[in-house]
């Protein structure tokens, strides 16, 4: 079936602000892909030939140490485009981080050619790209706060309130400490301190939220002055 404008456009703050035949030059020079969950979208060495706009489903970009730890860097959800890969079009680079399709994901590919000449022309797409590329960038600096300057009891607890569906967090030790940047024994100590205040209940692979209190007091603990 067809894709027409009022298919995907109005899902992105800014797109639906286009000019009528700006709209038909966005979408015909567009294309929808889909990917199966776990699917690499993007990877190091990679060049960034296609601006996704993601319609549905998770991606998440990480990043990997040179000693293999891999540090999570930020998730790129539905109505989202990927700070990543805007800066690598922008600056002709190629990627330096890995795009992981957490779901299955349906996105808009917006090509090179379509993505210069509509950022050349257009005062309104220009706006689009780089109001989205300075939420992202506001993101990332709040990270490296985070990763620099908060308590790793206090991220993690965080961290399982953000991750958690209803009071499960369906997670490995080794792939919250890849959330936080850090080792898994720092994780399961945490996680045992957690255990032992009645927070949470630890089986194989999952978390559950035995005390969601005492894990909201915690992370809001990161705004006291």
């Amino acid at each position: 079936m067809a894709v027409t404008a009022t298919d995907w456009i109005g899902k992105f703050e800014g797109l639906n602000q286009l000019p009528e035949d700006l709209k038909d030059e966005l979408v015909a020079g567009s294309r929808i892909v889909e990917m199966k969950a776990g699917d690499v979208v993007f990877s190091p060495g990679q060049s960034a030939d296609n601006l996704l706009l993601l319609l549905a489903g998770t991606v998440r970009v990480q990043q990997k140490s040179e000693t293999g730890r891999e540090v999570f860097l930020y998730r790129v959800h539905a109505g989202d485009s990927c700070v990543l890969t805007t800066a690598c079009m922008l600056a002709f680079e190629d990627y330096a981080a890995d795009g992981i399709a957490e779901s299955d994901i349906r996105a808009v590919a917006i090509p090179r050619r379509t993505f210069d000449d509509l950022v050349g022309r257009s005062p309104l797409f220009r706006q689009f790209v780089f109001r989205a590329y300075s939420r992202r960038l506001t993101d990332l600096f709040t990270l490296i706060d985070d990763i620099v300057f908060q308590r790793m009891d206090v991220r993690l607890a965080a961290r399982l309130l953000d991750l958690a569906s209803g009071d499960v967090v369906h997670a490995t030790h080794q792939h919250l400490a890849n959330e936080l940047g850090t080792a898994r024994e720092v994780i399961s100590r945490t996680l045992a301190e957690f255990q032992r205040r009645g927070w949470v209940e630890l089986s194989r692979g999952e978390v559950r939220l035995s005390g969601r209190a005492g894990l909201e007091r915690l992370a809001r603990s990161a705004g006291a002055g």
